[in-house]
Parts: structure tokens; sequence; C-alpha cells
């Protein structure tokens, strides 16, 4: 199964090139004026951009080419985006996620064609893999060129790089690079060890109170995948999984016709994103055994019955399903105060070795 492909952009009913996004409710925009070099005229700033225009993705690519953030959606989670060469921007994404500055962060870009400006000596497999799952959930860690510094790769020779299959996330991509900009940095749009936010809503709960009024945050709707890219260790012979995601072990496989191992983190010599023991963790305690009691949350498959007394958070018909609604799941025990949160697990196969992975990581196991 390949990589969803992002929907086409289309035309709006203003006569200017709209984003097709399917949305449950609307939030008024919060808007503000101040001039911009690129218009020569005004910018629009803007907490959260609902409706996200050709128009809007410029502004925003000039907002990163500015120095500024720009919070957006992709496929897996939402991302927290600065000019991967701006070394203050980046400066300002640790500052706002509390994330350590050793913890290299993901490049991403709009294209194939631009993987050889930041990565060297690319194995053949690993081309394979970039042109069989990209546009797609996927992080190529390859050696890097001299464009990738250490405050993007932790001081690490290598460097993690990755093309989203998501309309918005593409086209800002490419309105940055019509700028002169060469990548897009973006780690999960939270504070680093919570829950990724998978909706524009949850990005502003979690980091509203971080950000600058300046900073733009694109509502693309809720991401399609739900939890975050497969990481590939590609500098060596063959290559090793870091991190589990919705590309799959066995898709990898199927397209190379070659063994893909799994590294459990503790073994890897290469320093990637959500290797830590604990980390995508609410605030409530996670327990994957036992039965849950009076007033405690519950996550299963929807095959499963409720407990008696037990808070039903999500009913996943698939593990599709129960990948896309995880975090938020996650996210509305902690909204509701719950101290307990009780999981079913599904069987470890698939997109669900990600789903496992993301869950024993949550309950610091």
């Amino acid at each position: 199964m390949k990589g969803r492909r992002p929907r086409p952009l289309d035309d709006g009913d203003c006569g200017v090139i709209r984003v097709s996004v399917e949305r449950k409710w609307t939030k008024p925009l919060k808007v503000k004026r101040e001039n911009s070099a690129i218009y020569g005229g005004t910018i629009t700033i803007m907490n959260i951009i609902s409706n996200c225009t050709a128009t809007v993705l410029k502004e925003a690519a000039f907002n990163l080419k500015a120095g500024r953030l720009v919070a957006f959606p992709t496929e897996t989670v939402y991302g927290l985006g600065a000019d991967a060469q701006n070394e203050r921007a980046i400066a300002r994404i640790y500052e706002v996620k509390a994330r350590p500055k050793e913890h290299p962060l993901i490049v991403h870009i709009s294209s194939i064609k631009n993987l050889d400006k930041w990565a060297r000596k690319i194995p053949e497999y690993a081309l394979k893999l970039a042109t069989g799952f990209w546009p797609g959930p996927m992080t190529l860690v390859l050696p890097r060129t001299d464009v990738a510094k250490d405050f993007i790769t932790g001081g690490q020779d290598c460097v993690g790089i990755r093309v989203p299959d998501q309309a918005i996330a593409l086209e800002l991509l490419k309105e940055f690079e019509n700028l002169g900009g060469l990548g897009v940095a973006a780690p999960s749009a939270n504070r680093f060890g919570k829950v990724s936010p998978t909706t524009a809503p949850a990005v502003e709960s979690e980091l509203g109170n971080f950000l600058k009024s300046f900073d733009i945050i694109l509502d693309g709707g809720p991401s399609q995948v739900g939890v975050e890219s497969t990481i590939i260790d590609c500098t060596q012979g063959t290559p090793v999984i870091l991190r589990p995601g919705g590309i799959t072990t066995e898709m990898m496989e199927n397209l190379l016709s070659m063994e893909v191992r799994q590294l459990n983190w503790a073994g890897s010599k290469v320093k990637a994103p959500g290797l830590l023991v604990s980390h995508y963790a609410p605030n409530a305690k996670i327990f994957l055994t036992g039965t849950p009691q009076f007033g405690d949350g519950f996550i299963a498959l929807s095959s499963i019955p409720t407990p008696n007394g037990a808070i039903r958070l999500a009913s996943p018909k698939d593990n599709t399903e129960f990948a896309q609604i995880l975090y938020s799941a996650l996210r509305l025990a902690d909204f509701k105060d719950l101290e307990n949160i009780y999981i079913i697990t599904p069987e470890n196969k698939g997109i669900a070795v990600a789903i496992n992975d993301r869950i024993k990581k949550a309950s610091k196991l």
C-alpha cells in the first residue's frame, strides 16, 4: 500500500486557488496586518488560518523566510516549521517546544529532486525507498551535505529528510523554495515529550502560550495517518528502522526485495526523533493490562465492549483508524482530567507496530 496521494488544489469561489479541506467546525480568524516586503504592501498575521488559499500559503512561506514559525498540517501529525538554514529560527523551535538541543530535526522538502541538496552518498536502496514512498510518511536518515548544519542535526554527520504527503504542506514547501529556501525543519507541534497534535486546535491548545503573535497556524483538518513518520537509517549497507510509522516493514521489504531490520533504540548510534523510552505522553497514566475502574478512560477497537463504569475515549473500527484517533483520544483524556487510561492494543502487525510503539512510550514502559 503506497502513501495516499495529496489532494489537488482547486479553484475557489473567488477565483483564487484554494486547498480542498473537509471541516466539521469553523473558528473565527484573528487577523492583523503589517508591512510586507514581498507584496510591497501588507501581510496578514493570524493565529489559526482555516481558509488556506494560495495567497495565504505565499504569505506563510514569506513568514518562514523571515525567520518566523509556521505550524502546518502533514499526513502524519502537525509540524512546527522554521527555515532549516536559519539558526535563530531553529532556536525558536527548540525554545517553543522546550526541546533538548541535541535532538535532531527532520527537514521537509517538496520533492525528491531536492534530496541531494541535503544528503550525499545516497545508497541505491534509499533512492528506491524515496521513489516508492515519497510523498509519504517516511523519513530517510542520510549522510549530510554542508547545507545541513549542527543546529539541525544535533551535531551528528547525518540528517533526516522527508517529503510529506499533504497538499497544504507540499504547496507551502514549494512556495518557500520559490523564495530561495531549501527546506523546512518541522518537528511535531507540541511540547517536548507530550502528545503530538493531529489538528490545528490541538496545536493552539499545546503551543498557543508560547508562540508569538506573528507566528501562524495553518488548519488543514485532521491528519490522515495520525502517527509520526517511519524513520529509516540509510547510513549503512542495509536499511534499519529507527522508528516505526505509516510505511511498514512489509511495504519496504516488498519494494526492495531485501531484509529491513528494526533496531532497538538503545542499540542505535544514530540520534533521531521519538527514540526516548518515554515520549508521546498525556498527563493521565496509561495501563496496558488490568481492568479499568469507574471513571477510568478506555481505548480499544470497536469490536471490544466498554467495561462497566469506564469512559470510552475512542472506538476505532480498524488499525488505520486506530492510528488516526490515538493522539486525539489521549488528548481527550487530559481534557476530561482523567487520571488513568486503559488501552487494549491491536495485533502487532502493519501500522499497529507504530501504534503499539507510541502507546508503549506514552505508558513509560
